[in-house]
């Protein structure tokens, strides 16, 4: 009976054991196959969505004000009209302002973010955005008033208003990742520049591209004469550049977009972007030539420094039927637009 008891008990082990591996592999089949594949699709899904859970419309923005040396606090969307109104023309298309609203929007809230993380910039520590082209052009609703005029504050501004509304809280991503240098410049000359040809570092979103639909732009093709004697002075006193003269004056380098990267004076060899800001030429995209009284003439294309958004470009492209969201990611290569809580 003890012997017939063990042996009872012996199968009823193995059985049991049989349960616990039966259920042990059925576990592991529907974890491989309905739960794994589906915790693996979230996670794919998700490498493209961005973390904003930090950015939100509700950060403040305070701006240095550069007529008072004062700061002031608005709010985000109030903020991008003023910079709207002061950047681009209302002119314009309504797709190319709502493309100017995610810029101005999306470099609003890099520089918040920036400036918690590092500080603000030195020319304003007091606050990371400011009221001019050092940060963007930001103009206040009284102060378009007095600018434009009441007939500008009844018909133009509410296009403007509403093409802020229309995006609110839509700033580019890359990779993630907020956009930091939503660069942009009013004209390219027909094609925008890589961001280390014209700055110092490469980044990804602000490849050369071509800017097709810029016929309206002002700027496409200006001359300035420049006395030979002052060319030569300034040089010489910012550069310390000497033997400079008509026969060693040569480009040496374009970049891609056209602009010239290198360019020899003298025994200097300087960029055209040195070129650009000492005699306040409308961009480095420039040819030059001597017209025989003594006068060096510059000839330039575009205007700005080319890199990112063509304001004019994007206003051409609205006009030959695109969108802003086609128009952001035609200018920032690879970027993404989301919206924001």
């Amino acid at each position: 009976m003890k012997r017939y008891s063990r042996k009872i008990g012996s199968l009823l082990k193995k059985h049991e054991d049989k349960l616990l591996i039966s259920s042990a592999i059925f576990v592991f089949v529907i974890f491989s196959l309905i739960i794994l594949p589906l915790v693996l699709i979230t996670i794919v899904n998700n490498e493209d969505i961005p973390d904003v859970e930090h950015l939100s419309i509700d950060i403040p923005i305070k701006v240095y004000l550069h007529k008072t040396g004062g700061t002031v606090t608005l709010d985000l969307e109030e903020y991008v009209a003023g910079v709207v109104a002061g950047e681009m023309p209302s002119s314009f298309e309504f797709e190319a302002l709502k493309a100017q609203a995610v810029a101005a929007r999306t470099y609003a809230l890099s520089k918040v973010v920036r400036g918690e993380k590092f500080g603000n910039s030195a020319d304003h520590p007091e606050a990371p955005l400011c009221d001019g082209t050092h940060c963007q052009v930001y103009r206040s609703e009284q102060e378009l008033l007095e600018l434009k005029g009441r007939d500008w504050i009844k018909n133009s501004w509410p296009k403007i208003k509403d093409a802020v509304a229309t995006t609110m809280g839509e700033v580019m991503f890359y990779e993630g990742e907020l956009v930091e240098q939503p660069l942009y410049h009013s004209s390219s000359g027909g094609k925008t520049e890589n961001s280390e040809d014209v700055f110092v570092s490469s980044i990804p979103y602000l490849r050369s591209v071509e800017s097709k639909y810029e016929d309206e732009a002002p700027h496409q093709s200006e001359s300035i004469s420049i006395s030979f004697n002052t060319f030569k002075e300034k040089v010489q006193n910012t550069y310390g550049a000497s033997s400079i003269s008509p026969n060693n004056i040569k480009i040496l380098k374009r970049s891609e977009g056209g602009r010239v990267e290198q360019i020899q004076v003298g025994n200097k060899v300087l960029t055209g972007r040195n070129i650009r800001e000492l005699f306040n030429l409308r961009s480095a995209n420039f040819t030059f030539a001597f017209d025989g009284n003594d006068n060096i003439v510059f000839t330039t294309r575009g205007f700005g420094h080319g890199v990112g958004m063509s304001q004019w470009g994007a206003n051409g492209m609205a006009q030959a039927g695109y969108n802003y969201k086609e128009i952001l990611k035609h200018y920032y290569t690879g970027v993404t637009i989301k919206q924001i809580n």
